[in-house]
């Protein structure tokens, strides 16, 4: 596809109906939410409501307990699935999950610190997990670093770092108050309960400056998957490419931690969903980030509707799904020979 500017895109049109049907499903889903609960709404009110023609009623309960929850969700999914996918181009792994090679118990660390120590509020909770996951993406770059960042390297590096801060978690709830461990299991089981427009705005500001940024390099990530010698005969400038990325990355799944605490395997299994509906080699960026955004979505309903008037946190769903996925994963690499 060529614009009248003179910039040319090319457009694969299964990719493009995959990314169409996902971002409807995702839509509906959302709508499906939203007029979910004690005060249920039709699909037709929902969506008037959302366009300025509802009750006053119907506009605070859409606008203000509902809508910011379903954004939340939106924003996680995507901020997962594209560090997911982000982080298995880089190490050509599809068990290089942010989830799986430390960043995310970088980022619990980092937020269960303060739960534990300081005893502060939800603020200063998403400030410690960003400052985690951020201080364990430069650990783990370092540790990894040999003329270069190779991917089994970098694979095999983060979980020797996952295993040591999954230790520390368990250091930390260990040596809490009942009130404080209490408040650190319920944040580490991943939840969006009584998420409103605080968590939604840093999430859409993170996503407004990355997610360009990471489209942008879409097609160097789709060079280094062809290995650093490739790339870098290509003309792409590998190492910068890779820091940039990386620190994407660990941004996405931090920002998205304190958020909403450590949702599992939505990371490992979106990335990879896209790239098994599209079947397109490559990250699959865009597929992926609208893969997340309606995983989580479905997941909300299931956790919220699938079990009578017991509602379960939605981290709970996705680890029961994720694990199932992971499984058939190893499966289908072992008999592929690659593991």
């Amino acid at each position: 596809m060529r614009t009248p500017g003179g910039l040319s895109v090319r457009v694969d049109p299964r990719s493009a109906v995959v990314v169409l049907l996902l971002a409807a499903a995702a839509a509906a889903t959302a709508v499906v939410l939203i007029g979910s609960g004690d005060f249920p709404m039709s699909f037709g009110d929902v969506v008037g409501t959302l366009l300025g023609n509802g009750t006053p009623a119907q506009e605070l309960i859409v606008r203000q307990l509902r809508l910011p929850r379903v954004l939340v969700a939106l924003l996680v999914g995507a901020s997962l699935a594209l560090s997911g996918a982000i982080f298995q181009s880089l190490s050509r792994n599809p068990l290089g999950s942010p989830d799986v090679i430390g960043f995310g118990q970088g980022s619990a660390v980092g937020a269960l610190s303060v739960i534990v120590l300081t005893q502060d509020g939800a603020l200063a909770v998403a400030g410690g997990a960003v400052a985690g996951g951020v201080v364990t993406g430069a650990a783990v770059y370092v540790l990894a670093f040999k003329r270069g960042v190779h991917g089994l390297r970098l694979v095999l590096v983060g979980i020797g770092v996952a295993s040591m801060l999954t230790a520390v978690i368990h250091y930390l709830v260990t040596k809490a108050s009942l009130v404080d461990a209490t408040r650190a299991t319920l944040w580490m089981t991943g939840s969006l309960d009584g998420r409103d427009w605080a968590q939604v705005w840093p999430l859409l500001g993170m996503c407004a400056v990355l997610m360009p940024l990471v489209f942008l390099h879409g097609r160097p990530l789709r060079m280094l998957e062809m290995g650093d010698d490739a790339a870098y005969a290509l003309g792409v400038p590998v190492e910068r490419t890779r820091v940039v990325l990386m620190a994407s990355g660990v941004l996405f799944i931090s920002v998205a931690t304190a958020a909403a605490g450590p949702i599992a395997f939505v990371a490992l299994s979106a990335p990879q969903l896209a790239r098994r509906l599209t079947r397109s080699p490559g990250p699959n960026l865009v597929a992926a980030a609208v893969m997340g955004a309606a995983l989580l979505l479905v997941a909300d309903w299931v956790a919220t509707h699938a079990f009578g008037d017991r509602l379960l946190p939605v981290g709970v769903v996705t680890g029961v799904l994720g694990g199932c996925y992971l499984l058939w994963l190893l499966v289908t690499e072992r008999k592929a020979g690659r593991i």
